[in-house]
């Protein structure tokens, strides 16, 4: 399955800001480990997983092997992007079911756009 994703360029971006001091913080800070599976039109459909593990600091493409990640999140590619970015509020992104949630409520509630670089910053 080698759909090209708006967020691929996202998730590029953010493995060079896990090596930065800004994403050493947020291991420090953070310490969690997040599966974020994302679908080019379709929650559920034809989806594409990444790592973002906020203990070792590290972004991965697959699914998380080390056991279960504290929380997985479903999106589409846009809604990701929107939800990344801060143009949408995750708990609204939950609300209309543009985001989906397994695991930890409490870790699910630190996933915030603070986590993810800002292209302006770039």
């Amino acid at each position: 399955m080698a759909t090209q994703l708006k967020s691929d360029a996202l998730m590029e971006q953010m493995k060079l800001h896990m090596s930065t001091d800004a994403g050493k913080q947020l291991t420090k800070k953070i310490g969690l480990v997040y599966q974020i599976n994302i679908a080019p039109k379709k929650i559920g459909f034809n989806e594409k997983s990444f790592v973002v593990d906020l203990k070792k600091g590290e972004v991965k493409e697959g699914a998380y092997e080390d056991g279960k990640p504290d929380a997985t999140f479903s999106f589409t590619d846009d809604d990701f992007l929107k939800v990344a970015s801060g143009k949408m509020n995750p708990q609204i992104a939950f609300m209309r079911g543009a985001m989906k949630i397994k695991g930890s409520i409490s870790a699910a509630q630190k996933f915030t756009p603070d986590i993810f670089p800002k292209p302006s910053k770039m």
